[in-house]
């Protein structure tokens, strides 16, 4: 008997949009990649505009940072897990604080009953600093903080750490965090008004751009952004106009691009479909280039070079089924690799239930040495270039990136939008949407609202707070006060205080200040007396 095959109609064909809002045809070819700019197929790594990664051989030469996220309890405890990470191969340090540090209290402070270490490290003095640090070489091992509201204050204690340690400032490398807009839109961990907040993160960045030129003193956030709701395009254009905010006030002071483009450096989320996430950084990789060259002038190639760190995001994970996220995490992985990230910090199993545990720790980071040692990751660089579908899909969210930017621009700015509420506003909207639809099916979540299992119970272990470590850091807190020299505490708040009214650069103020071991409280205090306090606007 013979076979007749019929071909399926277009309208039985299913159609694939993605988050990004991009239609995905059913078939690529070249007309797609290169139709537009046949420039494209000439594109190589390490040359401008960086689609195909910023470094010529990249992993080939030297492989990713691994840098997972760590702190909790007191500085003692938080010594002793980087200490575990480094033992098993962990080539970078980054730092988790707890709300109590973000938010610029002291550990004694009624606020932070019930919350002292219990998401990350609690941080008071500088003899914190010297304690969490301990026998860590930081020439060998970058440290990145992950502090915002509070950034400055932390970042001075980690210089003057180093000072004391003998380290040569011209050399030190390590990241902050320190992006205060992304606060605004995604986590809250705010202290002053808009305006003031970036202002003491300009003062971070012509401060490093001046004294300590190897450390990056902010990495813009995309990450938060999309984790609050925010879609892929979203994610990057945001991103974008942050770094353009934060660079256009550094300008301002008078200091050239080159002379901190450089060190500015990304955070940028993973979840999702695999092809739209690598595009996204691809895309993302070559525009950030063109803003820098074409629009700021810069010189040197290193300004015009996006790094990142990227290793997954939260909001892919699931509290069903938690195993299930092990899989997840590892695509993530295999997503940040093929995207030519510089970092990865790869989310742990548990997370969508605690902090990591030392076994879920050590699960990720075998996760990403697996991926180096045996799965050829690091072979070649940018695997997919060239790929009909990858190439057509980084051409398209190019230019969406830049509607959205030029749709933020049109509304006034990214601070304009921010102060006043809107950004946030639209991210939440976005936030809700997307729940409803995968309460209602139309986005697929497995063991969520697919492949259920209802008679299995989710086994986690999770990580306890530690009342006795925030007794201690209380009590060690109250003794550094009773030791340290009160009067010469008192007159250098009082020289911050009155380097604040003038509005002058607070980072020399804050240095030798934490010296002498004022508390992150105490700075923070002086500095709402004279900047005040953000006031979350309501805007639907």
């Amino acid at each position: 008997m013979e076979t007749k095959i019929v071909a399926k109609t277009k309208s039985e064909i299913k159609k694939v949009r993605l988050e990004s809002g991009l239609d995905v045809k059913p078939v690529y070819t070249y007309k797609d990649e290169y139709g537009k700019d046949p420039d494209f197929a000439e594109e190589l790594p390490g040359q401008y505009p960086f689609t195909r990664g910023i470094h010529p051989l990249m992993y080939r030469k030297r492989p990713f940072t691994i840098r997972q996220y760590a702190g909790f309890a007191s500085p003692e405890e938080t010594n002793k897990r980087f200490k575990f990470l480094i033992e098993n191969g962990q080539t970078g340090l980054n730092v988790a604080f707890d709300l109590v540090t973000q938010c610029g209290l002291d550990s004694d402070n009624p606020r932070a009953l019930g919350e002292v270490g219990r998401v990350g490290m609690a941080i008071d003095t500088l003899e914190d600093f010297e304690i969490a640090f301990s026998d860590i070489d930081l020439d060998k091992i970058t440290v990145s903080l992950t502090i915002n509201g509070s950034a400055i204050v932390l970042m001075a204690m980690y210089f003057a750490l180093a000072e004391k340690k003998g380290y040569d400032m011209n050399n030190l490398r390590g990241t902050a965090q320190n992006d205060i807009l992304k606060e605004f839109i995604g986590r809250g961990t705010w202290i002053f008004p808009v305006d003031s907040s970036v202002k003491l993160v300009v003062d971070t960045i012509e401060y490093c751009a001046k004294n300590v030129p190897k450390y990056s003193p902010v990495s813009v956030c995309g990450y938060h952004i999309r984790e609050s709701g925010a879609n892929p395009i979203q994610e990057m254009a945001y991103a974008f106009c942050i770094a353009k905010a934060y660079s256009d006030e550094t300008l301002k002071r008078g200091i050239n691009i080159d002379e901190f483009a450089s060190r500015l450096s990304f955070n940028f989320d993973i979840y999702g479909n695999i092809f739209e996430q690598i595009a996204k950084f691809r895309a993302g990789r070559r525009l950030w280039a063109k803003i820098m060259h074409e629009e700021y002038h810069a010189v040197k190639e290193e300004s015009c070079w996006m790094r990142m760190i990227a290793g997954g995001g939260g909001a892919g994970l699931t509290k069903e089924q938690p195993e299930n996220n092990i899989v997840r995490t590892a695509y993530y992985a295999l997503i940040s690799a093929l995207s030519g990230t510089q970092t990865m910090a790869l989310c742990t199993f548990d997370e969508a239930f605690t902090i990591p545990t030392e076994k879920s720790a050590e699960i990720a980071l075998r996760t990403m040495q697996i991926m180096i040692n045996e799965m050829g990751v690091c072979d070649t660089v940018d695997p997919l270039g060239g790929s009909y579908y990858i190439e057509s899909l980084t051409n398209q969210m190019e230019l969406e990136m830049l509607k959205e930017m030029k749709d933020v621009d049109d509304h006034g700015g990214i601070m304009k939008g921010i102060s006043s509420g809107k950004v946030q506003s639209k991210i939440s909207h976005l936030a809700y949407d997307r729940e409803k639809a995968v309460q209602n099916g139309a986005i697929l979540k497995v063991g969520v609202n697919c492949y259920i299992k209802e008679d299995k119970k989710n086994v986690v272990e999770f990580h306890p707070y530690n009342e006795v470590a925030a007794k201690m850091q209380i009590e060690k807190l109250k003794r550094k006060r009773k030791e340290r020299n009160t009067d010469k505490v008192k007159a250098l708040l009082e020289v911050l205080r009155q380097d604040a009214l003038k509005n002058v650069n607070l980072m020399p103020s804050i240095i030798e200040a934490v010296k002498e071991y004022a508390t992150v409280g105490e700075i923070i205090v002086v500095l709402k007396e004279i900047y005040g306090e953000y006031k979350e606007p309501i805007f639907f």
